[in-house]
């Protein structure tokens, strides 16, 4: 997240990580922890789906 300049998709970070981001089952566990991160304050979840750091 911290090497993005902007806001970033799910599947950007899951194939960062080295996930299967063809296969939609694959990122979802990702996209809950990183919505769990979020509603911690740790990331902001954008209207468009998006993640970025918080400042």
């Amino acid at each position: 997240m911290r090497e993005a300049d902007s806001p970033v998709q799910v599947r950007a970070v899951g194939e960062r990580l080295g996930l299967d981001a063809s296969v939609h089952g694959k990122l979802e566990p990702l996209r809950a922890k990183m919505t769990k991160l979020a509603d911690r304050g740790w990331l902001h979840k954008r209207p468009d789906g998006r993640f970025a750091t918080r400042p």
